[in-house]
């Protein structure tokens, strides 16, 4: 099996989990083969042969990021820093395309390739999620969803990530691996 794992992430919560996914594929399919890229790298010539296609990205005002909600996210959380006498860490290519702008990339992939879509959000009902947008444009260009959307909690902004979500997101990444239904 070819899987890749393809994340957008601001403050590295989104990249852990993404981490945590491709070691879960690893798990369910020893003998797979397993790339894991930021969206600034991710290519969509690599992307279409996949077996099994994973997204991921934070969620913003209820969905996925845009521009102008990375701009405003790092600006709000770098002024905090900034009061409190700390340091924001943002990941590299923050300042980048997003998930948005890099899903319209894709072309349809090869007949009977899988994907599944995840986020990181808040515990609030009322946070909504990104992994349900991520999941509707996957599905318009023709892959077949392993999985219902799923999403990962952060306590706050910049982290940390809940308690056991990083085991969460590997075993789900596993079970993703048995649905696909393919094997090396």
């Amino acid at each position: 099996m070819r899987a890749v794992v393809v994340y957008e992430s601001l403050f590295g919560n989104t990249r852990r989990i993404a981490e945590a996914v491709a070691a879960g594929i690893e798990d369910g399919d020893p003998g797979a083969v397993v790339e894991l890229d930021p969206v600034s790298a991710a290519r969509p010539e690599d992307v279409r042969t996949a077996d099994l296609l994973v997204v991921g990205g934070p969620t913003h005002m209820h969905g996925m990021t845009s521009a102008m909600s990375r701009r405003i996210g790092v600006k709000g959380e770098q002024k905090t820093a900034a009061t409190a006498g700390t340091a924001v860490a943002v990941e590299p290519g923050v300042d980048g395309p997003g998930l948005r702008d890099w899903l319209p990339t894709l072309s349809a992939p090869d007949p009977g390739s899988r994907a599944a879509a995840f986020d990181t959000r808040a515990a609030s009902r009322m946070a909504g999620g990104a992994a349900h947008g991520i999941s509707r444009r996957l599905r318009r260009l023709g892959y077949e969803l392993a999985s219902p959307p799923e999403g990962f909690v952060i306590e706050d902004t910049q982290g940390p990530l809940r308690e056991g979500e990083l085991e969460r997101a590997r075993q789900w990444a596993a079970a993703l691996v048995r649905t696909t239904g393919v094997r090396t």
